[in-house]
């Protein structure tokens, strides 16, 4: 199917049936002149996919990692440097 570009105008004045185009998965090309200056797409096509297990392997998390802080680090925290 060719590309079609709808005029700004009949844009303005048919945005929702657009829309519901668009949201079934259909690319409108919006512009004048027959010349494209914006893409209406589906929200849903936008979304990135997320990866699980992308740092799988990567960290290494201490065993001690959720230990008590030592009481200096804790001073700090508290606001009490001397």
């Amino acid at each position: 199917m060719p590309a079609t570009i709808v005029s700004m105008h009949q844009a303005k004045s048919s945005l929702s049936q657009l829309v519901k185009r668009a949201a079934s998965g259909e690319t409108i090309f919006i512009g004048s002149y027959g010349r494209a200056e914006a893409v209406l797409t589906s929200a849903a096509s936008a979304k990135p996919k997320k990866r699980l297990g992308l740092l799988e392997g990567k960290l290494i998390v201490p065993d001690d990692f959720d230990a008590p802080l030592p009481p200096e680090i804790i001073a700090a925290f508290e606001g009490d440097l001397q």
